[in-house]
């Protein structure tokens, strides 16, 4: 018998804790694992740390354990960010969010994200692996001398656009100055 949407997204709470960088990096993955489509700029937009930062701020998600680069995000903070984020995809204010958040509970709120993200779920087991046993295969992708990053070709990472951001990035952080010795 298959698995539940709901039990396969409870599978990403062993991820957990984030900070706020890899809190959005993973409500991204799942949200273009589902394949939803945007109908507005805000929700192309990946979410990202300061994105994160001010759905706290301004009353989204929940205030996150511990203060300033020691925070850190947990299940329920994905929750709401997955739901932040498919409500936007699908037309809705970020006003009109913040009051649905408010009236729902835990549990209709895992239900309702569960749902929308039922193909991305099922297709990678809930955990962005591919029930099998057969060994992982995995991409390598050359950043710079001495750096290369390596992602698994089931994951939802492993496309061609999101390996260019994910290259571009680290490009961009071996370059900073302020680690460079």
């Amino acid at each position: 018998m298959a698995e539940s949407p709901v039990t396969l997204l409870r599978a990403h709470a062993r991820h957990a804790p984030w900070n706020a960088r890899g809190l959005a990096s993973h409500a991204s993955a799942l949200v273009d694992a589902a394949g939803m489509r945007p109908t507005n700029a805000s929700a192309r937009a990946m979410p990202s740390a300061r994105a994160v930062r001010f759905y706290v701020a301004n009353g989204l998600l929940d205030r996150p354990e511990g203060a300033g680069t020691a925070a850190t995000y947990g299940y329920r903070h994905l929750l709401q960010l997955l739901a932040i984020k498919i409500r936007q995809r699908e037309g809705q204010t970020l006003e009109s969010i913040k009051q649905e958040m408010r009236e729902v509970t835990g549990d209709a709120l895992e239900r309702r994200v569960a749902q929308s993200l039922t193909p991305a779920l099922v297709l990678n087991g809930g955990n962005g692996t591919a029930h099998s046993d057969a060994p992982a295969s995995w991409r390598r992708v050359p950043v710079s001398d001495g750096v290369e990053v390596h992602v698994r070709d089931d994951s939802p990472a492993s496309r061609d656009s999101v390996l260019l951001a994910i290259r571009e990035a680290v490009r961009a952080a071996v370059g900073r100055t302020d680690i460079a010795s």
